[in-house]
């Protein structure tokens, strides 16, 4: 049974509203959780790094999941400690067809250079998770995005796998979902 179907399915479903709760609803371990997997925006974004690190390959399997997740992070201790970003909201958006855009054209840089790529997107990404979260618990509420966010990336990766075992060659069905991540990117922002 072709499993990249359902999951995108899935994806599709989310709706990026979900994900933006008022800041006093905010602190626990299970919104930081469900922050990241309730936003369309923020799953596409994150299973494209998957579908990216699985197409380069290698040591970019973890090297460049892990990259975002840290970076974000750090995004997100920028936010906290009053730090402000230009362009938060764009530049997620972006991140969403830019990273559907490198899928779908089958790119594969030097892992370092990935992991630039997606850190500079993470930035974004894991600021905005801090600008949100008000005076609750960031302790709590970081452990839970970063465990969902390290997920999503492990969704696209199992997604990935998942296609190259169903298909002599996974890189066709890779560059189709990349393809429409990136639309999807372009709809969110213009539709």
């Amino acid at each position: 049974m072709n499993r990249t179907l359902p999951v995108l399915a899935l994806t599709l479903a989310a709706t990026p509203a979900a994900a933006h709760l008022p800041p006093g609803e905010y602190g626990s371990f299970l919104a930081g959780v469900t922050h990241p997997i309730f936003g369309l925006d923020h799953v596409l974004a994150m299973i494209a790094v998957g579908l990216w690190a699985a197409q380069i390959g290698g040591r970019a399997l973890w090297l460049v999941p892990t990259a975002f997740v840290a970076t974000m992070i750090a995004g997100f201790l920028l936010a906290l400690a009053g730090t402000s970003l230009p362009f938060v909201e764009p530049a997620i958006l972006t991140s969403i067809v830019i990273l559907g855009l490198v899928v779908a054209l089958a790119l594969r840089p030097d892992p370092r250079l990935a992991m630039a790529l997606v850190g500079a997107f993470a930035l974004f990404h894991g600021h905005a998770h801090g600008g949100e979260l008000g005076g609750a618990s960031a302790l709590q509420f970081g452990a839970g995005f970063a465990i969902a966010t390290a997920l999503l990336h492990a969704a696209g990766l199992g997604v990935a796998l998942a296609a190259s075992r169903l298909t002599t060659g996974n890189a066709p069905a890779l560059r189709l979902l990349g393809g429409l991540t990136s639309a999807a990117g372009l709809y969110i922002i213009f539709g």
